[in-house]
């Protein structure tokens, strides 16, 4: 369960910002959009984030998907460059580390973990949690120098073990430490959804697909959704490597054996008399349109997450989808029947029709806006004073809470 997420100097962050899940003491849609975690304190079940075009809000879910990545793969990468990107615009911020920081729940445990990176090197990383009551430090890393607690004796002499540019709690991670085995697992179970060109989500879909339960309730679900799918097949296909390009083909031995997943899709046809004449064969990638390609794409990612108790944030939610399969979505997860495991959502979004007291408490609404220097501010709908009969949607686009675009006028587009 995702508490906050703090981040700065990071693409265009440039002091550090935190998103919260932490709900306020607000009774609106208490019993539905929140709930209390095993530490009792009362989360929220998603989260929406608002904003101009190129005012942040991609980057917000990038910075979640890098510090993932960062801690699943530093170790890895033996020689490259850390491959994060400071904020650009400021001399201030042209020799500082960006920061990431994160607080989640893990089995009843809460952690918070985070460290400063620049290209060359991690320049701080530190581990807390709260195993009873009062936090506690499990250990601190500024340049070489590491400071190891009492209750994580696992990470007693790996320090020469960790690279300038590694993550020491992925080295301690990978030696099995049982304390930073479950921070590691928590962040394999963190779902982070960049683009419409992500293509890991669908892989992670068409694996699903090849598990009969599994199967059988992404079935379920796309036909809630009303896609007109009767069933899908997924088709494995062996690549030859002498068929890959030059480029591709160098990273792969002669002997390897590479395969494919291609899915069907099949609707129902029908006779002259209008009566069921059995399933047509549809190839999903060129013949389904591209709403329904997303949809199911994604459908795996979603169920997974609501039946396990996941996180998943995902940016541009909306593009492509129907404003209807998106209400339908979040209300998934602000469900207590369908969402029993606590799920969380947080997504970016456009459209201003769930920007309302009916879909969202205040809580829930979070806006991105860049001032005039090239810096992303984030800030929640709480912080304003906002009357109970308000319109939000109406007052948003009114520009009443600031995160719209400021169109210049378009009279004088083609004078001269």
């Amino acid at each position: 369960m995702l508490i906050q997420f703090s981040v700065g100097n990071f693409k265009s962050f440039k002091n550090i910002v935190t998103f919260s899940l932490v709900a306020t003491a607000r009774k609106e849609h208490e019993e539905t959009n929140t709930f209390v975690a095993k530490d009792k304190l009362r989360l929220l079940k998603s989260a929406v984030i608002y904003g101009a075009n190129a005012s942040g809000k991609t980057n917000l879910i990038k910075a979640m998907n890098f510090m993932k990545s960062f801690v699943l793969f530093s170790l890895k990468d033996v020689t490259d460059k850390i491959k994060v990107t400071r904020f650009k615009l400021s001399t201030e911020t042209e020799n500082q580390p960006s920061t990431f920081e994160i607080i989640f729940l893990y089995e009843g445990i809460r952690y918070r973990y985070g460290f400063q990176a620049d290209r060359e090197k991690i320049h701080k990383e530190w581990l807390f949690y709260v195993p009873i009551r009062k936090e506690t430090r499990l250990f601190i890393r500024e340049g070489d120098i590491f400071s190891i607690g009492t209750h994580f004796k696992e990470g007693r002499g790996l320090k020469d073990q960790t690279r300038d540019n590694a993550l020491f709690l992925s080295v301690v991670a990978q030696f099995k430490g049982p304390i930073s085995t479950k921070v590691f697992e928590w962040f394999k179970k963190f779902k982070v959804i960049t683009a419409l060109t992500d293509r890991s989500y669908l892989h992670f879909t068409l694996k699903k697909l090849q598990e009969t339960e599994f199967k059988n309730e992404i079935m379920k679900f796309t036909k809630f959704a009303d896609l007109g799918i009767e069933d899908v097949a997924v088709e494995e296909t062996k690549i030859k490597i002498e068929d890959l390009p030059d480029e591709i083909k160098a990273s792969f031995k002669s002997d390897d054996e590479l395969m494919s997943l291609a899915v069907n899709a099949f609707h129902k046809k029908y006779d002259i008399n209008n009566k069921d004449a059995g399933l047509e064969k549809f190839d999903f990638a060129r013949e389904e349109s591209a709403g329904t390609k997303k949809f199911f794409a994604i459908s795996a990612p979603i169920l997974d997450t609501l039946k396990k108790g996941y996180v998943l944030a995902i940016d541009e939610l909306d593009a492509k989808l129907h404003p209807i399969l998106i209400k339908f979505l979040i209300e998934l997860f602000n469900s207590r029947e369908n969402n029993p495991n606590n799920a969380q959502l947080v997504f970016v979004s456009h459209n201003t029709n769930l920007f309302n007291r009916d879909a969202f408490r205040r809580d829930q609404i979070w806006l991105t806006e860049k001032n005039n220097y090239g810096a992303t501010d984030l800030y929640s709908l709480v912080e304003y004073k906002v009357r109970n009969d308000a319109s939000f949607e109406k007052d948003y686009i009114a520009g009443k809470y600031g995160a719209i675009p400021l169109i210049r006028g378009t009279n004088s587009l083609f004078k001269r």
